[in-house]
C-alpha cells in the first residue's frame, strides 16, 4: 500500500513538473535553446597569411585592391553627410562622410532586398537573390514561433505558421547555393587574395560557407546577428527592447563567439566592432605586397543594441536610453571606417584601393526610433524607400574624381559588374548577372538610364521601380500603393486609382521578371505586420497604413 502511495505522489509529481513544462513551454525551449549552443573558448590571437616581403609589382602596377564595408541595418538619415545623424543630428559620422566627399555618392541606390541575407546574397552574386531561390530571410522555427507568441497591444497580430515548419530546413542548410559565384570566387580567379570579416548569414551548411564560397581567410559568424560582447560586461551598456518580439530570443541565444575558417567558436577579444575593426588593420597590414579583397561585414547597429561605456558616456546629451546606445554603436562604426581608411594611408595603398562603403538594408522600425530613415518612409521589411534606399559611396583616388555624384538609380546588383571591371575580371559565362558596370557614369561616359527597371519580392509582396515611377503588390490584405517618386519620393500620395494604366503596365513587368525567378529555397513562417508611420514602441491599429512582411 506505501508503495502504491509512493507511486501516486511521484506520478503526481511527475504531472505537476510536465504540466508546468507545458505551461512555460516557451520559456523551457528558449532555456534549452541557449543550453545547446556550441561551447566557445578562449579568445585567442589570429595568424593571418602574409604576403610576400617583396612586392611582385608597386600598387599602381597590379589590380587595384578592394574593400566592401557594409553596415548593418544602417538608416540614411544616421549618416551625418547630408545633415543628419543621431541626437538630431549632434552625433556625426565623419569618416563614412568622408568616402563619400572624397569619392562617388551613389544619390538613388537601392538595397538587392529589404531584409539583410538575401541582400547581402545579392551583392555578393549580382543577381537578384530570387533568381536563386533566396527570397526570405533565415529563420529558424524556434524564433519565429516565440516572436508570434510574444503578448502583445497590436490589433495586427503576428502570425506563426506551424504547418509550415514541417519539412523545413534546418537553420545552417537555410543559405546561398554553392553553385552562385561570388564577388570572392571571381576575384580569386584574378589573383586575390580574398578575406571576409564579420557577419555571413548565407549559410552554414556545407558549400556554403564563406571559406567554400571564395574566401581564402574568414573570420566572423555564421548567423543573420551576433551579441558585441557577453552581458554584464564592464564597459559595455546595453539597451533591452521590451517591445520588440524578437529580442528576447536574441538576448537569450545569440553567442559572443567567431570562428577563423570553421575553427571551433572562440571570443572575440574586445567590443565586436573594435574587434572586427582591429582585425582589419591586421589583414590590411598582411597584404600590402598584394593585390586583396576585404570584405568587412559589420554587425552593427543590428540588434542586440550593446555600446562601449566610453562611447555612451560621451554622448550624455541624448535623453532616451535605446537611442543613446544606438548612436553610440554608430560612433564605433565611424571609427572604425576611420581606422581602416587610416590604415591605407599608412601603408601607402589609399591611391589604389577602391574602397565601397554601404548598408544591407535600411533601418528597423523595432528598435524603437524614429526618424532613422527620414526623409523617406517605411523601415527594413518594407518596400518602401525606407526600406530598400541605401547609402553608397564609392572612393578610387586614382581612377575616381572626388565629389562625383551618379544621380541615375542604381542597386546593390552593380557592384558586382563594377568591382568586375575595376579587377579586370571577366564576368561569369554561365550564368544572368543583373547588375551593370557603374565605371561609365561614374566616369561621366555615359549618362542614359543604368536600369530600365529595379525589382524586388518576397512572398505575396512585391515591387518595382521603372523611371519615375514605384508599384509595390501585397497579396494579403491587397494593396495597391504607386507613387511618382520625381515628385514624391517620401511615397505620401497614393496614385493607384488615379493612373490605372500604371499600374497595369508595372504589374505586367512585375508578372514577367517573376518568370524568371527560381522558386523559393524555403517557405516563409511568419508573418510580420509593419506600420509604415510608426516604430514597434507604438501599437499598430487596422486602421494604420502597415505592410505584412513574410519572413
Amino acid at each position: 500500500m506505501r508503495i502504491l502511495a509512493v507511486g501516486v505522489s511521484l506520478a503526481a509529481a511527475l504531472l505537476i513538473v510536465l504540466g508546468a513544462g507545458w505551461i512555460f513551454k516557451d520559456a523551457v525551449l528558449l532555456r534549452i535553446s541557449a543550453w545547446t549552443t556550441p561551447k566557445v573558448a578562449d579568445s585567442r590571437p589570429v595568424q593571418w597569411q602574409k604576403a610576400p616581403q617583396t612586392p611582385m609589382a608597386s600598387p599602381s602596377e597590379r589590380p587595384p585592391n578592394i574593400i566592401l564595408i557594409v553596415a548593418d541595418d544602417l538608416g540614411l538619415n544616421d549618416i551625418s553627410l547630408k545633415g543628419g545623424g543621431r541626437g538630431e543630428g549632434s552625433v556625426q559620422t565623419p569618416h563614412i562622410d568622408a568616402i563619400a566627399r572624397e569619392g562617388v555618392v551613389m544619390e538613388t541606390a537601392y538595397a538587392a532586398h529589404a531584409t539583410g541575407a538575401p541582400s547581402r546574397a545579392g551583392l555578393l552574386t549580382g543577381r537578384y537573390p530570387t533568381r536563386f531561390g533566396f527570397e526570405f530571410a533565415p529563420a529558424s522555427p524556434l524564433m519565429s514561433r516565440l516572436a508570434a507568441q510574444q503578448k502583445r497591444d497590436d490589433e495586427v497580430a503576428w502570425v506563426y505558421h506551424r504547418e509550415k515548419a514541417r519539412g523545413a530546413p534546418s537553420f545552417k542548410d537555410m543559405g546561398m547555393p554553392a553553385a552562385e559565384v561570388t564577388l570572392a570566387e571571381l576575384l580569386g580567379e584574378r589573383g586575390y587574395h580574398t578575406v571576409h570579416l564579420g557577419k555571413w548569414a548565407l549559410g552554414a551548411a556545407k558549400g556554403m560557407r564563406p571559406e567554400e564560397q571564395g574566401f581564402e581567410e574568414s573570420l566572423g559568424f555564421m548567423g543573420a546577428a551576433q551579441k558585441y560582447a557577453l552581458p554584464d560586461t564592464e564597459g559595455v551598456v546595453s539597451a533591452r527592447l521590451e517591445f520588440d518580439p524578437t529580442d528576447k530570443f536574441l538576448w537569450a541565444t545569440l553567442p559572443f563567439s567567431v570562428q577563423y575558417n570553421g575553427s571551433e567558436p572562440f571570443r572575440p577579444k574586445g567590443y565586436m566592432t573594435d574587434y572586427l575593426t582591429e582585425q582589419a588593420l591586421e589583414v590590411i597590414g598582411a597584404n600590402r605586397n598584394r593585390s586583396f579583397f576585404l570584405y568587412v561585414a559589420y554587425n552593427a547597429p543590428h540588434t542586440p543594441l550593446q555600446a562601449t561605456q566610453a562611447d555612451y558616456d560621451a554622448l550624455s546629451h541624448i535623453a532616451d536610453h535605446n537611442e543613446r546606445v544606438y548612436a553610440a554603436m554608430i560612433v564605433a562604426l565611424d571609427r572604425g571606417v576611420g581606422r581602416i581608411m587610416q590604415a591605407l594611408k599608412d601603408e601607402g595603398l589609399d591611391n589604389d584601393t577602391l574602397v565601397i562603403f554601404t548598408s544591407d538594408n535600411g533601418a528597423t522600425g523595432q528598435i524603437g526610433i524614429e526618424g532613422l530613415n527620414a526623409p523617406y518612409r517605411g523601415w527594413k521589411q518594407t518596400l518602401f524607400e525606407g526600406g530598400v534606399r541605401v547609402p553608397m559611396f564609392l572612393r578610387w583616388p586614382a581612377r575616381f574624381e572626388a565629389g562625383t555624384r551618379v544621380m541615375q538609380t542604381v542597386s546593390h546588383l552593380d557592384l558586382f559588374a563594377t568591382v568586375a571591371a575595376a579587377a579586370k575580371a571577366p564576368l561569369p559565362g554561365r550564368e544572368i548577372i543583373d547588375g551593370v558596370d557603374l565605371t561609365p557614369y561614374i566616369l561621366g561616359e555615359r549618362t542614359n538610364s543604368v536600369h530600365e527597371a529595379l525589382f524586388w519580392r518576397s512572398g505575396g509582396y512585391r515591387s518595382v521601380r521603372s523611371g519615375k515611377w514605384k508599384l509595390q503588390l501585397q497579396q494579403l490584405p491587397r494593396r495597391i500603393w504607386l507613387y511618382d517618386l520625381e515628385v514624391d519620393p517620401a511615397e505620401k500620395t497614393n496614385l493607384a486609382q488615379q493612373r490605372p494604366e500604371v499600374v497595369d503596365y508595372l504589374t505586367t513587368r512585375i508578372q514577367l521578371h517573376d518568370r524568371q525567378q527560381a522558386e523559393p529555397l524555403w517557405t516563409s513562417l511568419l508573418q510580420v505586420p509593419v506600420a509604415l508611420d510608426k516604430t514597434a514602441r507604438q501599437e499598430v491599429l487596422a486602421k494604420d497604413a502597415y505592410v505584412v512582411w513574410p519572413n
